[in-house]
């Protein structure tokens, strides 16, 4: 079981210590829990628990600046925001964790900003509810800014800069000085790429075509088992989101691409699984699906019935979707 969940790069049996047992719902799948690991679980209970010594004890595998994936489980924790900052303040002569701790703040408040907005189209958000999200994304750009500036080698503030500047509205300019900051940091930087991504799609300003471009061109710069394949994947689902077109993507040339770009990255043997694999996969196995390719059948049976909140988000009902797809195929 543990082989197939954890798979090539970082095979893990039953006796790894880190892995977490799955929790299987109905349709035989389910959601993945704190990346699958014990570590980040720990991490993420010491978080819900609002104590700070022990988020810093947990902290010790981890490289927040770096590891997006461990990051982003922080993210969704209820209350962090009403006692990080006060971490931080508790920290100030040491510049590590202050930074670490605007780092999470400002990554929990962008996150919450958009709970606040919700996912709403624009004309339907009341205007309570823009003055909460803006008031939040505000203080995350003031936290992510002091981290990036106290941890200049750091490419994780930048990626949730682009989010919070994308709530914002801010100049282009300003979003392209993001980008380019982070891709000083980190060239490859999946995390990065895929935000551009939401970047570019016509919903938030962008022209259609040029997210998929974006992709196409990033991933050709990329070695063979690269994850910044999801890249592309990510743009053919953005664009059936954009699309009236439910079997938009069924088309012979979008099947080829997106089986041709799965080979090449995370069904490639060169494909290192680190924490938060899964979520390149269920990119993939969305799109492939959605595109009616019989490769989904190798992605769903790697994920051996994991499914992440991201993308199926897009699904009126994503646990049903997830099982209905893997089904199919």
């Amino acid at each position: 079981m543990f082989g197939k969940l954890f798979g090539r790069g970082v095979e893990r049996s039953a006796t790894d210590p880190h892995a977490l047992p799955p929790r299987k719902q109905k349709h035989g799948t389910y959601a993945l829990r704190a990346l699958g690991d014990t570590r980040v679980l720990a991490l993420v209970e010491a978080a819900d628990a609002g104590d700070w010594s022990a988020v810093k004890a947990a902290l010790a595998p981890f490289d927040l600046g770096r590891e997006q994936a461990v990051l982003g489980e922080l993210t969704d924790v209820d209350g962090l925001e009403e006692w990080i900052v006060r971490a931080a303040e508790e920290d100030k002569d040491d510049k590590e964790l202050r930074a670490t701790a605007l780092l999470i703040s400002g990554a929990r408040h962008v996150a919450w900003g958009w709970e606040a907005r919700t996912s709403a189209r624009a004309v339907d958000v009341g205007r309570e509810q823009w003055q909460t999200f803006y008031e939040r994304l505000r203080i995350a750009e003031e936290h992510l800014l002091e981290a990036a500036e106290l941890r200049p080698d750091w490419v994780t503030p930048w990626r949730h800069l682009l989010t919070s500047g994308r709530g914002m509205s801010v100049d282009d300019s300003v979003q392209d000085a993001r980008l380019a900051a982070g891709l000083r940091r980190d060239p490859l930087n999946l995390d990065l790429h895929l935000e551009w991504v939401s970047h570019l799609q016509p919903r938030w300003g962008g022209e259609p075509g040029q997210a998929l471009e974006f992709a196409r061109k990033a991933f050709a710069a990329a070695p063979d088992g690269h994850g910044l394949g999801c890249v592309i994947a990510m743009a053919h689902i953005e664009d059936w989101v954009e699309s009236d077109d439910r079997d938009c993507l069924q088309q012979p040339r979008i099947r080829t691409e997106l089986r041709e770009t799965a080979e090449r990255s995370i069904l490639h043997h060169a494909y290192e699984r680190r924490l938060g694999w899964q979520g390149d996969y269920n990119i993939f196995a969305m799109a492939l699906s959605l595109a009616g390719s019989s490769t989904a059948s190798n992605v769903f049976r790697e994920l051996d019935g994991v499914i992440t909140q991201w993308p199926w988000t897009f699904m009126s009902d994503p646990d049903k979707a997830y099982a209905r797809f893997r089904k199919v195929f």
